[in-house]
């Protein structure tokens, strides 16, 4: 490689690295991006974007099962596993291809090879054992991402305990299936599964799946779930697993200390994921860290001067939007820009789980923790002619209110397409736009977004079709 000294050297090619590497050149950096495995990282190559490609199999399934419904009919209705993930891996692999193609676009270089700091402005790369060119930049953004978490005793061995790499690339279709943990990765890999026939049981150690959730919004989507023939069992743990040749035994505890075993054809672990801050080389910085995460503050600033981080290993929300965002402001600031430090109330959260889940804000018992009098709206899908029409009556939009000044604090969504709709009371809260300018607000007809205007008319007593 002939050139060694960048303005900006990303370390991690993922959603925050690689966005960030586009705008700094935007703005005239001179910019590197060092990625030791696959461009997209793990959201485009093992998370987001494949468990997508996977769910949406599983929703077509689903709607062939149910074609009597829609006046069709569908007979010997199966699918082939291997070709459902080999559809997943090549929507995977064209986006790969194409996040490449943005990078050579923007004159980005991109280094093949495993980063490690050797101080401020310098960067060690290795690639098959050997040792490449040290590179020099000024500013050092690392974006290394997270790994999935392990528990003591519950540890994944890729073959019976399976991680998301595994759950992505099953070597069979199980017939039952354990998974610990119901947030995002958990219950959206229960809810694939769980479509195409496995018998599922999902264990949760909080009282409510997808605990970040509003609670009744958590409630609509439990009680969705549980029709469609999903086990959930709540403020519980998973203290053993027992192996046998292919299949483990799992004894599970409740909150009064009862045990019972449950024994399945996999586990899949899903308690959260941890920074990858090891091996990157911190420790020759002032970089501190704080429970596997490296602190920084709203710009991406770490304790070292010229070094910051972005995404999941600079800590939660750990989501991919949240990196890309992260690192725009990042780079902003230090292009000298009127750059806002980041917000993160105005994150928002999508589920893709059958109902889907999204929200962004407060919900409104963190709103009433926090001090505020709020009016709350809401407004069932049931009420809703576009859902109707759909053959998905079952859901709610809810809004919270800040009631003095009218402000949308928080909104939340269970339901069809709800993660395609949060992003409208995601541009409100970001306009600070008032309930009053949401209700002069014209919605089309037929939408589902009609639900959106009708649930803050709700908080107001104003509701037209409920």
């Amino acid at each position: 490689m002939s050139e060694t000294n960048f303005d900006v050297i990303l370390i991690g090619g993922g959603p925050g690295g690689y966005v960030t590497a586009i705008r700094a050149a935007q703005l005239g950096f001179k910019t590197c991006v060092i990625e030791k495995q696959h461009l997209g990282g793990i959201c485009l190559n093992w998370g987001c974007i494949p468990t997508k490609a996977l769910l949406r199999s599983a929703e077509i399934y689903n709607y062939m099962k149910h074609a009597g419904d829609y006046g069709l009919s569908a007979d010997n209705i199966s699918f082939d596993i291997e070709k459902v993930i080999a559809r997943s891996r090549g929507v995977s692999k064209q986006l790969n291809g194409g996040v490449g193609h943005l990078l050579k676009k923007n004159k980005v270089t991109v280094v093949d090879g495993e980063a490690r700091l050797n101080g401020p402005g310098k960067v060690d790369v290795m690639k098959d054992g050997k040792v490449l060119p040290s590179l020099t930049a000024k500013h050092i953004i690392i974006a290394t991402g997270a790994r999935p978490r392990a528990l003591p005793g519950l540890e994944p061995d890729g073959k019976l305990v399976w991680t998301y790499f595994e759950a992505l690339k099953p070597d069979i279709m199980p017939k039952s299936m354990l998974v610990v943990g119901s947030g995002a990765i958990g219950i959206e890999f229960a809810s694939f599964y769980q479509t195409l026939g496995a018998d599922v049981t999902v264990v949760e150690v909080m009282d409510q799946i997808m605990p970040v959730e509003d609670a009744e919004i958590s409630a609509i989507a439990r009680k969705q779930m549980e029709k469609h023939g999903l086990k959930i069992m709540t403020s519980a743990k998973v203290t053993k697993l027992d192996k046998a040749a292919n299949s483990v035994t799992c004894t599970v505890e409740d909150a009064k200390g009862k045990t019972r075993q449950i024994t399945v054809d996999r586990v899949i672990s899903a308690v959260g994921v941890v920074g990858n801050i090891e091996n990157v080389g911190l420790e020759s910085t002032k970089v501190k860290t704080d429970r596997g995460c490296i602190v920084i503050d709203g710009y991406g600033r770490t304790a070292e001067p010229g070094i910051y981080a972005i995404g999941d290993v600079a800590g939660p929300p750990m989501l991919a939007h949240k990196a890309e965002h992260e690192g725009v402001i990042c780079i902003e600031k230090i292009a000298g820009l009127d750059s806002h430090p980041m917000d993160k109330n105005q994150i928002p959260g999508c589920t893709y789980c059958h109902p889907q889940v999204a929200s962004v804000g407060l919900s409104e018992a963190k709103a009433k923790e926090q001090g505020y009098e709020v009016h709350v709206g809401r407004f069932p899908f049931m009420g809703n002619g576009k859902a109707i029409a759909l053959g998905e009556p079952d859901g709610l939009i809810k809004t919270v209110f800040d009631k003095k000044t009218g402000q949308l604090l928080g909104a939340h969504m269970v339901g069809t397409e709800v993660t395609e709709l949060i992003q409208g009371y995601v541009v409100a809260m970001g306009l600070e736009t008032t309930e009053e300018e949401l209700m002069h607000t014209v919605f089309p007809h037929p939408t589902l977004s009609e639900m959106m205007h009708e649930s803050v008319l709700d908080a107001y007593g104003r509701v037209i079709h409920m």
